[in-house]
């Protein structure tokens, strides 16, 4: 009985170490290493379809931004950017683009990553209710036999996202080196 005792004794003492420093270094960059695999090329990806021409392209979406952020309206104006009100609906898409770009970039560098992480989650909310009620595309259902659905991977997510929020960037990012420079 007491060499069950002892080996129970050493395995919670592990879990205690490993909790420790997932706490200080690991959950964040694990998280981040996750997102940086998984999320990162997807929203390039996504990202790199929005800018218009030139070096401030980004300020001036192409119709392919209009279309994927607000179909509707981007339809409405058979896909030309000129023909789009600037208010509201420029200043949502760039600021959608803008986020795009951003968001992920500083995730992964490990920069203002509780903030970023926060407003990442924000973005994913938003881009799931313009896939489900813009687009059309089936949100799918919790708690089913599939996990296929919009519902269920953007859940996963926003759940890696609160991973973040949680920990933070952890030991390893951009932010600490920054600061350990600085001081």
């Amino acid at each position: 009985m007491q060499v069950i005792s002892r080996q129970a004794a050493k395995i919670a003492k592990c879990g205690d170490t490993f909790r420790v420093q997932w706490d200080m270094w690991l959950g964040g960059l694990t998280a981040r290493l996750v997102f940086a695999a998984v999320l990162w090329p997807y929203y390039l990806n996504s990202a790199m379809t929005k800018p218009g021409m030139g070096p401030l392209g980004i300020f001036m979406p192409g119709p392919g931004a209009f279309a994927q952020i607000i179909p509707a309206v981007a339809e409405a104006h058979s896909y030309n950017p000129a023909e789009i009100a600037f208010f509201p609906w420029h200043l949502i898409v760039i600021a959608g683009a803008l986020a795009e770009f951003t968001l992920p970039v500083l995730i992964v560098l490990g920069i203002f990553t509780r903030l970023s992480a926060l407003g990442m989650i924000g973005f994913i909310i938003v881009q799931s209710l313009v896939d489900i009620y813009a687009h059309g595309v089936m949100s799918g259902e919790l708690f089913d036999t599939e996990a296929t659905g919009i519902v269920d991977q953007r859940l996963l997510w926003i759940f890696l996202l609160i991973v973040l929020l949680a920990t933070g960037s952890g030991r390893f990012a951009l932010d600490r080196l920054l600061k350990r420079f600085s001081t």
